[in-house]
């Protein structure tokens, strides 16, 4: 499996930006109010994954990889990491939506006073999304494999 790239975040994450700017200039009037708490939901999720980075880092590094109860099984390493790509993924694209209308309600915000309301929320969830992605990015660099030592050459 190879590492999740940046630009393929940074692409899914403008894509998302453009088509949700769109379509909030079109139905921005029938949205529901965007509350302080709608993006908040990717912060726990980050959190876990930090933390979940920080274990297997150790694991990793002390070579406590496994089948015994005291190791980290392979399978959970490899779930782990499915886990980041798929994160990183959701906090792009979370983001994109984020900042799509975000990019909204900047203008909009002298002229109508729900885009002022609005504006708290989506900073919140703008940055839950790129918390999100960092986390995601984290946990998937821990996951990795120490090097090999160098063989020695024989005397």
């Amino acid at each position: 499996m190879k590492p999740t790239r940046g630009r393929d975040l940074v692409a899914l994450a403008a894509f998302a930006a453009v088509v949700t700017w769109i379509l909030v200039r079109s139905f921005y009037g029938s949205l529901p109010p965007v509350s302080v708490f709608a993006g908040a939901s990717l912060y726990p999720v980050a959190l876990i994954e930090f933390v979940l980075a920080f274990v297997i880092r150790s694991r990793v590094d002390d070579r406590r990889i496994g089948t015994d109860r005291h190791q980290l099984h392979p399978i959970t390493a490899a779930r782990a990491v499915a886990l980041a790509k798929a994160s990183s993924l959701v906090g792009a694209a979370s983001a994109g939506v984020w900042f799509g209308l975000l990019l909204y309600l900047l203008p909009e915000r002298a002229e109508v006073d729900a885009a002022a309301q609005d504006t708290a929320g989506t900073v919140v969830g703008l940055v839950g999304g790129v918390v999100l992605v960092a986390a995601a990015m984290w946990l998937e660099h821990c996951c990795r494999t120490p090097d090999e030592p160098p063989d020695e050459p024989a005397m």
